[in-house]
């Protein structure tokens, strides 16, 4: 089917969106945001660990870079999911999902610094445009009315910082070994981190609690298979159309915090998040060009 790796990335932004909502159910239940995190990973972990041991010959690898860079990638995700779950907490879905959207901006800003990239005005200017968007979008322009308090503006960017960290960790190991191999030493890397800063006794009573249902189908959509069905899109898909794609994420992630969760965003916020999602979407349109 010509649109199948189109069709697939969608539907997996869609619901790396709709994640974000009902990790913010799950914290208007009282569930701490590390756990949610956790939980997410480590239901995902279970479906990357299937998909490797059905493909078990195949997958396994000695290289010690494949290793590092997949352990990169999963310090990358642990970071993704917890400061995307905190910046929820500290704002909205729709403003926390944008702020994780500047992923190709941190990306950029190192290339500069380690002069892997060719700094140009056209980069400067998608810099301060993405930075105008954030002034808009978190109303930091107006300290008296700020409708995102600094850490939840810090989490956000972080989440998108850790974003870039887990691409860059997942780019070099896939060149090196499978998709399914890398996602399951990654969320396997995930799982190991996170179970230091989790709340043991907290995370236990998901398991007896009534939420439980809600924790499974957060790792499986927001992780599982949300992941496995990208990966796949993306070998189908132009690096140009995929990027694009990918926007609906923030997209979906807002239209679910105002359709069900009862976000409000202002005029001002709306001009800012489509500041950014057109800035990283042209941004990443000429990168991939």
């Amino acid at each position: 089917m010509k649109y199948t790796g189109i069709v697939l990335v969608m539907l997996a932004a869609m619901f790396w969106g709709i994640s974000g909502g009902i990790a913010d159910i799950l914290m208007e239940k009282g569930w701490d945001p590390l756990v949610i995190s956790f939980y997410r990973g480590a239901v995902g972990f279970i479906f990357f660990f299937v998909w490797f041991v059905i493909h078990f010959r195949q997958n396994w690898i000695t290289a010690p870079r494949f290793h590092l860079w997949s352990v990169v990638g999963g310090i990358g995700v642990a970071g993704n999911f917890t400061f995307y779950f905190l910046a929820i907490q500290e704002s909205s879905v729709a403003v926390a999902a944008t702020l994780m959207y500047t992923a190709p901006i941190f990306v950029l800003l190192i290339s500069f610094l380690f002069r892997m990239e060719q700094s140009t005005w056209f980069k400067w200017l998608c810099v301060a445009s993405v930075i105008i968007g954030i002034v808009l979008l978190t109303g930091v322009y107006d300290p008296a009315s700020v409708s995102t308090g600094i850490f939840g503006v810090a989490a956000g960017l972080a989440a998108g910082l850790s974003y870039a960290l887990f691409i860059f960790g997942f780019k070099n190991a896939s060149a090196i070994g499978s998709p399914q191999t890398v996602l399951a030493i990654a969320f396997f890397a995930f799982c190991l981190i996170l179970v230091w800063f989790i709340d043991i006794s907290e995370a236990l009573s998901v398991l007896t609690s009534g939420d439980i249902w809600w924790f499974l189908l957060l790792g499986a959509v927001g992780a599982g298979v949300s992941f496995i069905i990208y990966v796949i899109g993306v070998r189908r898909t132009a690096p140009t159309t995929a990027s694009m794609v990918a926007m609906v994420e923030p997209v979906t992630a807002s239209l679910f915090g105002v359709l069900l969760l009862g976000d409000q965003l202002t005029i001002i916020q709306i001009l800012g998040m489509a500041i950014i999602l057109v800035t990283i979407t042209v941004l990443s349109v000429k990168q991939a060009g």
